[in-house]
């Protein structure tokens, strides 16, 4: 058997730090992951509130007021933000299976793209709503 040396290399790219330095494109990936359980959570908050409309008035009253309060404000704005970017991350996802924007300078700045796409795009949402 061949004597290999295992101690002085990484064990995965995952490492971050000396071995491996995070890109665009590896955190807009991410980022659309986290947004995306993000959104499956936004769905289980508009569940409940559709279910103690549906149920009762005093559990209506609760998350409702819940979501008319500051936090739920907050709450709501970084939903909003997560649906744009999950939105945005699919998008470029079936651009890239067309086989289109493959370059990794083309694909940098289409993960810029994402955040300050979603970005613009939550704003204008709140504005018109």
């Amino acid at each position: 058997m061949a004597d290999v040396n295992r101690g002085n290399r990484p064990l995965s790219p995952f490492m971050i730090g000396p071995y491996y330095r995070p890109q665009m494109t590896s955190i807009s990936s991410i980022m659309v992951r986290i947004t995306g359980i993000a959104t499956l959570l936004l769905a289980l908050l508009v569940v409940w509130w559709l279910l103690a409309a549906a149920t009762s008035e005093a559990g209506f009253a609760v998350i409702d007021g819940l979501l008319r309060s500051w936090f739920g404000t907050l709450v709501l704005l970084g939903a909003t933000w997560a649906l744009w970017y999950h939105m945005l991350g699919r998008l470029r996802h079936v651009i890239w299976d067309f086989g289109y924007c493959l370059d990794v300078p083309v694909s940098e700045k289409l993960g810029l793209g994402m955040f300050i796409g979603a970005t613009v795009l939550t704003i204008l949402t709140v504005l018109v709503v």
